[in-house]
């Protein structure tokens, strides 16, 4: 071979062997940065997992704890006498600590709907417990069917047996006149109501 060939060949060789050199660099630092990248990524999807686990366990009790709020709410049933009972509110939220106890916000209730007398409460606020049947009412509490009208601060309404009691000032108008009491009881499907303590009134006689 002359030595003109080797000089023309010996530039293409050296420019070959610098190719080969700086690909054989780059696979040596791949061979180093792809598992890093790899270990880096199974790192954070791990690291995502526990931390959705976390916040959704955190979140969990939360959840659990917010109180179920009904908007509307109606309550139906008997009592024991037969009469219907219609029980309704602007909203109602149950006790998060008894599922069966719910705070009512102005609370109405009709008793006897079907009748020829209904009976009719209304109130600011009040509770009832579906397990007992015990609604209790309190503020401004109204009671009137066709024949009378009382105001009292409360009023307990037992709808198994029908009966209606309280304690506390009740004034009002029946068909015998004005009276004022310090509590009263409503029985007997609302055709006998009993008053007692400080019991006054005026009686206004029936025309013949």
């Amino acid at each position: 071979m002359s030595a003109l060939a080797y000089e023309a060949r010996g530039p293409a060789s050296a420019l070959a062997m610098a190719r080969w050199r700086r690909r054989s660099r780059l696979i040596r630092q791949l061979r180093v940065l792809l598992p890093l990248l790899i270990a880096a990524i199974v790192l954070s999807l791990v690291g995502l997992v526990v931390y959705r686990g976390l916040v959704g366990q955190a979140a969990k009790p939360v959840e659990a704890e917010a109180p179920i709020r009904l908007v509307n709410p109606r309550f139906l049933g008997r009592d024991i006498q037969g009469r219907s009972f219609v029980i309704t509110a602007a909203s109602a939220v149950r006790d998060e600590n008894d599922y069966q106890r719910v705070v009512l916000d102005r609370p109405a209730m009709v008793v006897d709907g079907e009748g020829l007398s209904p009976m009719r409460l209304s109130a600011r606020s009040g509770v009832f417990h579906e397990g007992d049947g015990i609604l209790r009412l309190q503020g401004d509490v109204t009671l009137n069917d066709q024949a009378a009208a009382f105001d009292t601060p409360s009023a307990v309404f037992n709808t198994a047996t029908g009966v209606l009691e309280g304690e506390g000032l009740i004034t009002g108008a029946g068909p015998l006149g004005e009276i004022r009491a310090r509590s009263y009881g409503v029985y007997d499907k609302g055709e006998r109501m009993v008053f007692k303590g400080g019991v006054t009134g005026r009686i206004t006689p029936n025309s013949p």
